[in-house]
């Protein structure tokens, strides 16, 4: 059977663990060769043995999605290793360990969450946009959230708005790049058990609040990882051809309610 992104080459931001790994392995899974970047050093070496090192398909590297210089110097290695830049999956970012009570937010809170999830994905797409111009065409994917044009259940008003920034950038590179053949949209989980981070603040609530969350979802339960990257893979394939500039929902139908 033939694979779906076979000999595409992707960047995942924010991959050495949870949400931006379960993406990683998709793609792989799925034919592409995957660079896998994060701020974490040993996180990317493990999270490149745990795809089997291949050392041929896959890369681990430690790179700041907000640091432009990094981010080129990932981009020119992947153009001397494999040719072309197919997909960049902007991941990284989330809630960051900051507080989610607006009286507890401080300004480095905000300015970090909204750095790396907004900066980031503006910095990394920027880089990428020039050399997928080059070759005829390419996919970003953004990772949103449902808190980008809802509201958020585990993270603060700096989250929020930097996932709603998100969205605006995603619509907005549509736009401009379609005629280049790039396509760019993204996609917005729910609550989803990425992380110790999320995995500790859900297992805080208590059981009442647990069952409020589970209950305004109209499937009935949270979604998971692995559905979150399926549509990334979706979306990354051809099977999504003729789709730009949306936010795809991920959320078991919650916002509905």
């Amino acid at each position: 059977m033939c694979k779906r992104l076979e000999d595409k080459n992707a960047i995942v931001t924010g991959a050495a663990r949870g949400m931006g790994f379960a993406i990683a392995k998709a793609l792989f899974e799925e034919g592409a060769r995957v660079a896998i970047i994060d701020v974490d050093e040993k996180g990317v070496a493990e999270a490149a043995r745990r795809l089997g090192n291949h050392g041929s398909r896959v890369i681990g590297r430690k790179v700041d999605v907000t640091d432009k210089t990094g981010v080129r110097g990932l981009i020119q290695e992947m153009k001397r290793l494999w040719g072309s830049i197919d997909l960049l999956v902007n991941n990284a970012g989330g809630a960051l360990n900051t507080p989610y009570v607006l009286e507890e937010i401080e300004v480095k809170d905000w300015d970090l969450v909204v750095d790396v999830n907004l900066k980031g994905s503006f910095v990394c797409s920027q880089a990428v946009i020039p050399e997928m111009v080059k070759q005829g065409g390419g996919v970003i994917v953004n990772i949103s959230a449902l808190a980008g044009h809802w509201r958020a259940s585990l993270a603060g008003v700096q989250y929020t708005a930097a996932k709603a920034g998100v969205e605006g950038l995603t619509r907005q590179l549509a736009y401009d790049w379609g005629k280049h053949g790039i396509r760019v949209n993204a996609v917005a989980p729910t609550v989803t058990l990425t992380g110790e981070r999320v995995q500790g603040l859900w297992e805080a609530k208590s059981e009442e609040e647990k069952k409020k969350v589970v209950s305004s979802i109209p499937l009935g339960r949270l979604g998971t990882m692995e559905e979150v990257a399926s549509v990334v893979v979706f979306l990354a394939s051809s099977e999504s051809s003729y789709i730009t500039g949306i936010t795809l929902d991920v959320s078991g139908g919650r916002y509905l309610r």
